[in-house]
């Protein structure tokens, strides 16, 4: 499996590295921003007697931006430096989460509740594509994997924070506590910014329309070579998607676990676990082939998947492999903005990093319906087993196109 290509020539590696935890920082405003209107507000709401289906189209709104974000990403490219797009961005959250604090948890006030909370979400994916352009080109080849997964440790820490902690301050210190102190965090996040050093990106012409014929063709060669096409079919693939941590809470009776225990693994201690094996795997992919790495990490996905369909359906047993699971989904997290970050080179990366991602979230929403009517016919064991046999199987498939062409491309240059 390919390791990508080189850097294009006309683009000179920064004198200074950023130091990868960096991102972890930069990072935390975009997931603080989901954990709070997924976990504070939807709790909040709920508990105030706001009917779910309203709580359940606020979620919507929310998540609505990040599918269709690659469509804005060229703009991040084009125009104002990423680190005045992330200070606008991060700000406009801020605002937009000290807001919610002051807006009655009433059915009446749910309209100005949706303009906040879709504001923040469009806010929140300008703050991620900044952050991802300043590692893009202000990070090395050798450290990637590094900036994946602290960046993604990052982004799971922050919707941790944004659901668990945010929830806490809620409920033992006042209701808008909660929008307050974590609108005023991701103001101070901007300070990572000192500690960094921005390289002129070569996507900003003199005529706008440049720009973007210039994001075009960046976007088109990294398509076209091999080292692009084989991450567009790997991240389609249903490999590494994590898709069974979305049904915890639907399948957690089988287990007899309580929702102490549920909200326990699916809050900050799954959370912190998931954080864990960014940073770790992040490390590993620095020192292998990164889309190996996340092939690999994949089939432990998939061992982890096995075990817990033949374990014994006890409480413990859940916590056990619930929690091993969030760890290696940390891994294949890590992973795959690691491959993103190789494939993407520098350039158009805020435009070039969002296609991926929202290509990647195809697979996690279609394993999460496959596994579902899995689990309607044969139980919780067969949804697992469906799991890691389809990702198996998927790996199998990659590595046969894989060693395809490679041979191809071997061929034409003999």
């Amino acid at each position: 499996m390919s390791k990508g290509s080189p850097l294009p020539a006309h683009v000179a590696e920064p004198e200074r590295h950023a130091h990868p935890v960096l991102f972890l920082i930069l990072y935390l405003p975009f997931g603080i921003s989901g954990g709070y209107v997924i976990v504070t507000l939807a709790y909040l709401l709920t508990q105030a007697g706001v009917s779910v289906i309203a709580v359940a189209g606020l979620i919507a709104l929310m998540l609505f931006p990040q599918t269709w974000k690659v469509l804005w990403a060229p703009v991040v490219d084009t125009t104002l430096t990423a680190k005045r797009w992330y200070v606008i961005s991060t700000i406009g959250i801020g605002l937009f989460l000290l807001g919610t604090a002051f807006v009655p948890a009433q059915e009446s006030w749910m309209w100005l509740l949706d303009v906040l909370v879709l504001l923040a979400s469009i806010t929140s994916t300008v703050s991620a594509m900044a952050t991802e352009s300043l590692m893009a080109h202000g990070t090395s080849d050798r450290q990637k994997g590094r900036a994946g997964g602290w960046s993604q440790a990052g982004n799971l820490g922050g919707s941790g924070l944004g659901g668990g902690a945010g929830l806490w301050m809620a409920q033992h210190v006042a209701p808008w506590s909660a929008g307050v102190a974590l609108g005023i965090f991701c103001l101070l996040c901007c300070a990572a910014l000192l500690f960094l050093v921005e390289q002129p990106r070569a996507t900003i012409a003199a005529r706008y329309v440049d720009s973007i014929v210039s994001i075009g063709k960046d976007v088109w060669e990294v398509a076209r070579s091999r080292a692009g096409y084989l991450t567009l079919i790997l991240f389609f693939l249903p490999i590494g998607t994590g898709a069974a941590s979305n049904l915890w809470a639907a399948v957690a009776g089988d287990w007899r676990a309580t929702a102490d225990t549920v909200a326990l693994v699916n809050g900050l201690l799954g959370g912190f676990i998931s954080m864990a094996g960014c940073i770790v795997a992040g490390y590993l992919c620095d020192v292998m082939d990164r889309k190996t790495g996340y092939a690999a990490f994949s089939i432990l996905m998939a061992a982890v998947a096995v075990g817990m369909a033949i374990a014994p359906r006890t409480p413990e047993m859940f916590v056990v492999f619930t929690c091993t699971y969030a760890f290696v989904t940390g891994f294949c997290y890590a992973a795959f903005t690691a491959v993103t970050l190789e494939t993407i080179g520098k350039g158009a990366a805020a435009t070039k990093y969002n296609l991926l991602a929202c290509l990647s979230n195809m697979p996690i929403t279609y394993m999460t319906l496959i596994e579902g009517h899995a689990h309607k016919r044969w139980g919780s064991g067969g949804m697992l087993l469906t799991e890691a046999a389809l990702g198996v199987a998927a790996i199998v498939l990659f590595g046969a196109i894989a060693l395809a062409t490679r041979r191809r491309v071997a061929a034409a240059a003999a």
